[in-house]
């Protein structure tokens, strides 16, 4: 018996927001949407094909009242496919995103940044 990694859940305060911007950045779409949640991916789930075999996994979004008490022990890394790093942090600067200083040092070959709702769920670029 073995398990399927599904989902990705990010807890946070506009689920909408958070979830259209992510859409663009990792070209997904809207999947499901209930009230104060938003789940996006590159496909439709459905059991059977879960169940079938490995699935990328989808990304949802709930909303909690309380905001991040600690540092994120979570983030995604975004790897341009069609253009270089340099090219992808402006782009997503101009979706909103911002640069994000975690001590990284000089020389790394990857960018941190947030996100442009909550500013507190970072993010590489490599």
């Amino acid at each position: 018996m073995t398990g399927r990694f599904t989902e990705l859940t990010v807890d946070c305060h506009d689920p909408e927001r958070l979830a259209a911007f992510w859409c663009v950045v990792l070209d997904f779409r809207v999947i499901d949407r209930s009230e104060g949640k938003v789940e996006i991916g590159s496909w439709e789930p459905t059991v059977e094909e879960v169940r079938a075999r490995q699935m990328p996994p989808t990304s949802q979004f709930i909303r909690v009242p309380e905001g991040r008490a600690v540092k994120n022990r979570l983030h995604l890394d975004v790897s341009p496919i069609d253009v270089g790093t340099d090219e992808e942090v402006t782009r997503l600067l101009g979706l909103g995103a911002t640069r994000a200083d975690v001590r990284q040092g000089p020389g790394r070959s990857w960018v941190v940044m947030a996100d442009p709702n909550t500013r507190d769920y970072q993010f590489c670029a490599a």
